[in-house]
């Protein structure tokens, strides 16, 4: 039987605000797996090819993460779709701003739940 999931990355500079908390607000909505990433070397996951490979749709925050990833990445890229939120990093981990933004964004890409960010 075919696997129906829809893998979800989400990149962000350090991993520790804003794709972390994309990756914990969608987290178990069904049909959806979450992962996310860093691009820098210090961030608390760093992007990797097999991340790459593993995901279905590919969220950056910002277009400097789009350039990083094609610089690093370019030849698995080719196949995946990527998609800019343009989120800037103003935000902490969970904040409440930060969460109806990215329900707000990613709902134009994939089908979710009503969510609420309380």
């Amino acid at each position: 039987m075919e696997d129906a999931t829809i893998k979800l990355l989400f990149i962000c500079s350090k991993n520790k605000w804003r794709s972390l908390t994309a990756e914990k607000i969608f987290h178990g909505i069904n049909g959806y797996e979450v992962r996310s990433a860093g691009t820098e070397d210090k961030a608390r996951v760093k992007i990797t090819r097999g991340h790459i490979g593993w995901a279905d749709l590919i969220f950056v925050m910002e277009k400097k993460h789009v350039r990083r990833l094609q610089e690093r990445f370019g030849d698995v890229l080719f196949r995946k779709k990527m998609i800019c939120l343009n989120i800037p990093d103003d935000y902490q981990f969970m904040d409440s701003e930060l969460v109806d933004i990215l329900v707000s964004r990613v709902s134009e890409y994939v089908e979710l739940p009503a969510m609420n960010s309380n």
